[in-house]
C-alpha cells in the first residue's frame, strides 16, 4: 500500500454571521462572465493569459465624465491620453465619443495622424518634442504645450524660420497641497517662473498663447487640488489678459483623476474610497465658473483623462499552472500572468476572482505570476477557495498602464480582445510570436550558427 504525501496542517481563523468586534466576515466572490461572455470560452478561443476590454464599460465611462463636467460647464472637450492605452480600438472608440487626442512623443502623435484625428485635434504634451516632430506639429496645427525654455526658444525659431506666429501652450506646476509635489514638468506659477515665460515669448514676436495646461499628479484622490489648480491657473490667463492682451482660449487641467482600483497604502478598497467623476467636475468648473473671466472670454476646459476612463473596463484572465505551499505555510499559487504584463501591481491590490467557485475554506493566498523573478507577485495576499492547476482567475481593473507597460522579458506578450456591445468578440491585439521579438536583430555573419 503507497504512502500517501504528507500535508502540514494550517490552522485559520475563521468569522461567521454578523459582523462582530474583528470586523465582518470575509465574502465569496467569482466571475464567471464579462459582459455576458464566458470567460472558459474565451480561454478555449483565445488562450491564457488574455487581456479583455468591455466596449461597452469604454463608452459609459466617457459619457458619465462627459456628462459630469458639461453639465457644469460650458465648453468641455476631452482629450484620449494615448499613453494610458494604445490600442487602435480603444482609442477609436474614445474618438468615436468626441475625445481629441493626447500625446507624449512623436511615436503616439504618429498614431493619432494614422487613426485620423487631425493635427489642430492633438494635444502634445512631454518634456522632449524632437525639432522634427515640433516642425510637423506647427505645420500641422497641433496644440503644442512647451515644457521649458528650451522648448521655447527652439518653436520660436521654428516659428521665425517659417515666417508666422505659431500659437502655443505652457504648461505649468504648482502646489495644490498634494504630496508627492509634481514640479518637474513645465514652468513654476508660484515662484514667477511661469509668468516670465509667458511674457518671454509675449515678447518674441513671433509665438502667441492660446492655453495654459497643467498635470498635478497620476491617482490624485483629493478633488479639492484640482479645484485649487483650476483657480490658480484661471487667475494666471486674467493677469495675462491684463499684462499682455493675449486671450487664453483653453485651460487643460490634465488628467490624473483615481479608478476604482486600491493602492497598497489604501486601507479602504478603490471602490469605496475613490472619488466619483462628478466631484472632480464639481471642484474644477466651481473654480473656473467664480474665476471673473468675461462672458465673452470664458476659456475652453480641456482634460487628459486616461485611467478613469479604461481602468475598470480591462480584465486579465490567467490560470492556474501550479500550487505549493511556502515554507511558513501560506499558500501560493502560481498563474501564467505576471508582472511583465500587469505591472501595475506594484502599485495596486487588483482584485482577484475564480471564473468558479467550487467551495471550500477561504484561505490567505500569495499570487506568483511565471516569471522567473522573486519580484513577480500579482498580489501579496489575497482570499481564494482551493485552486488547482488549471483554474482560471480573472484580475481586474487592469485597463490602464499595463497592456502599454508590458514587456517581452522571459514571456511574450499575450492577445488582447474587445467584447462588444452586442457580445461580439474581436482580436484587437494578436498574441506575439518569438519574430516579434527577434525580427529588429541582425546577427553578424562571423556569428550566423
Amino acid at each position: 500500500m503507497s504512502r500517501q504525501p504528507y500535508d502540514k496542517p494550517t490552522i485559520l481563523k475563521h468569522a461567521t454571521g454578523l459582523a462582530n468586534k474583528f470586523g465582518r466576515g470575509p465574502s465569496r466572490k467569482s466571475l464567471e462572465r464579462i459582459d455576458g461572455v464566458k470567460v472558459t470560452e474565451l480561454i478555449e478561443r483565445f488562450g491564457s493569459p488574455l487581456f479583455v476590454f468591455s466596449e461597452h464599460r469604454l463608452r459609459q465611462k466617457y459619457r458619465e465624465a462627459y456628462r459630469a463636467f458639461s453639465l457644469r460647464y460650458p465648453k468641455v472637450q476631452f482629450s484620449w491620453s494615448y499613453k494610458t492605452n494604445y490600442l487602435d480600438a480603444v482609442c477609436r472608440i474614445f474618438h468615436q465619443e468626441g475625445a481629441w487626442a493626447e500625446v507624449v512623443s512623436e511615436i503616439e502623435y504618429e498614431m493619432a495622424r494614422r487613426l485620423g484625428i487631425p493635427g489642430e485635434h492633438i494635444l502634445f504634451n512631454g518634456p522632449y518634442k524632437p525639432e522634427p516632430a515640433l516642425r510637423t506639429a506647427i505645420a500641422e496645427g497641433s496644440k503644442l504645450h512647451l515644457d521649458h525654455y528650451e522648448e521655447l526658444y527652439t518653436v520660436e525659431r521654428l516659428a521665425r524660420e517659417a515666417g508666422r506666429v505659431v500659437p502655443v501652450s505652457i504648461r505649468i506646476n504648482m502646489d495644490t497641497g498634494i504630496h508627492p509635489r509634481w514640479d518637474r514638468f513645465g514652468f513654476n506659477l508660484d515662484n514667477g517662473e511661469a509668468l516670465d515665460a509667458i511674457r518671454r515669448l509675449h515678447a518674441g514676436g513671433h509665438l502667441v498663447l492660446e492655453g495654459i495646461h497643467s498635470h498635478i499628479g497620476t491617482f490624485v484622490l483629493d478633488p479639492e487640488a484640482y479645484g485649487r489648480a483650476a483657480a490658480k491657473m484661471a487667475e494666471l490667463a486674467l493677469t495675462v489678459r491684463r499684462e499682455t492682451g493675449m486671450v487664453v482660449k483653453y485651460l487643460d487641467v490634465g488628467g490624473g483623476f483615481a479608478s476604482r482600483s486600491t493602492l497598497h497604502s489604501q486601507y479602504a478598497p478603490g471602490a469605496d474610497g475613490s472619488p466619483p467623476i462628478d466631484d472632480y467636475a464639481e471642484a474644477i468648473t466651481s473654480a473656473l465658473l467664480g474665476a471673473g473671466f468675461p462672458q465673452n472670454e470664458m476659456p475652453t476646459l480641456m482634460l487628459e483623462t486616461g485611467r478613469a476612463l479604461i481602468d475598470d473596463a480591462g480584465f486579465m484572465v490567467t490560470r492556474v499552472v501550479g500550487n505549493k505551499r511556502l515554507a511558513n505555510g501560506t499558500r501560493a499559487l502560481i498563474v501564467d500572468a505576471g508582472v511583465n504584463v500587469l505591472f501595475t501591481s506594484f502599485w495596486y491590490r487588483h482584485d482577484v476572482l475564480p471564473v468558479l467557485d467550487r467551495g471550500g475554506m477561504l484561505e490567505e493566498t500569495v499570487i506568483y505570476g511565471p516569471l522567473c523573478m522573486n519580484i513577480d507577485v500579482v498580489r501579496p495576499s489575497v482570499l481564494l477557495p482551493p485552486l488547482e492547476a488549471g483554474d482560471a482567475l480573472v484580475i481586474r481593473p487592469v485597463g490602464a498602464y499595463n497592456l502599454t507597460q508590458s514587456m517581452q522579458f522571459i514571456r511574450l506578450r499575450p492577445a488582447a480582445i474587445l467584447i462588444g456591445e452586442n457580445q461580439e468578440v474581436d482580436v484587437v491585439r494578436r498574441a506575439e510570436v518569438l519574430d516579434d521579438l527577434k525580427g529588429p536583430e541582425l546577427l553578424p555573419a562571423r556569428l550566423a550558427p
